[in-house]
């Protein structure tokens, strides 16, 4: 066998060998995911309660609804809010936590335990405990407040229209930010040491250190930890839906839990896909619009 022939053959080999891995999970991502968006625009076409087979082809009207729909639209500005509070709080403060892990300062272990803490429960049990410390009448915060004087700021937060949404976003940036701050940990580990004692010797230090060199090396990082909190945000269901199930009166409403309200507790399967294939292009476009200017862009 000539060279060039034994060349064909080890690509076909390494070619085999990377299908081999790929395709389980490729095959999985489109049963779950490709199928299942495919069929949420399919669904979104009909007339369904979601059960037995008695369908209605009814078109675009799901979507024409959609437009005519007020509670949608004050969904969508729900979670855009969560999108502006989740960048603009829980990036920063996990940013500000992983520069401290990292700092040398002692007790940084049982530091990185503390903060983590909120990761590990679940957003059932995280929901609970911050259902009680809102609660108006034996909650902790009520209870605070008493205490130091400020009675008059006492409220049903969970069940006030005025205090609902501040409410929950607290409890989701309280749960979330440890996430993002494993993030920035891991990309501040990446920064070679050598830069920052290449600067010290140059005299920039502290602030000047963050910025010219901490904060542009860590923009990869950054712009990941947004596209997630992006897209995590524009899909967010389960905390709000235990804290509030998206009251009072539709206060902390978001897309999600006004799709799971159509589908699931109205049985109107059809209009609950349309708002699900709506969050769909909504994501899709925000995500994209944003990956593209970040890739012109750089810190």
């Amino acid at each position: 066998m000539n060279t060039s022939s034994m060349k064909r053959v080890n690509k076909l080999n390494i070619a085999g060998t990377v299908f081999l891995f790929i395709f389980p999970a490729a095959l999985v991502y489109c049963l779950f995911n490709v199928f299942g968006v495919a069929m949420t625009f399919y669904y979104s076409t009909l007339k369904w309660t979601g059960i037995g087979t008695s369908m209605q082809y009814i078109g675009l009207l799901n979507f024409l609804k959609l437009v005519k729909d007020p509670m949608l639209w004050h969904s969508l500005k729900n979670n855009l809010i969560l999108v502006i509070v989740s960048i603009s709080v829980q990036l920063p403060l996990g940013l500000m936590l992983a520069l401290l892990l990292t700092s040398k300062i002692k007790g940084t272990k049982f530091l990185r335990t503390i903060y983590f803490m909120p990761m590990l429960l679940s957003t059932v049990a995280t929901g609970i405990l911050w259902s009680l410390f809102y609660d108006p009448n034996f909650g902790l915060l009520n209870f605070f407040l008493e205490h130091i004087g400020l009675a008059s700021l006492k409220s049903g937060w969970l069940g006030s229209e005025k205090t609902a949404m501040t409410a929950v976003l607290i409890t989701i940036c309280w749960q979330y930010t440890p996430m993002y701050m494993i993030l920035m940990k891991a990309g501040l580990t990446n920064i070679p040491e050598e830069l920052y004692e290449s600067a010290r010797i140059d005299g920039a230090t502290g602030n000047k250190a963050f910025w010219h060199i901490t904060l542009p090396l860590l923009s990869d990082t950054i712009k990941i930890s947004a596209v997630l909190s992006l897209v995590g945000s524009l899909k967010y269901f389960d905390l709000t839906y235990v804290m509030t199930g998206g009251g009072p009166n539709g206060a902390t409403e978001l897309m999600a839990t006004y799709m799971y309200k159509k589908g699931f507790v109205e049985f109107n399967m059809g209009y609950g896909s349309a708002i699900a294939a709506f969050m769909f292009l909504v994501a899709l476009t925000i995500t994209s619009t944003v990956q593209y200017i970040t890739r012109r862009r750089s810190f």
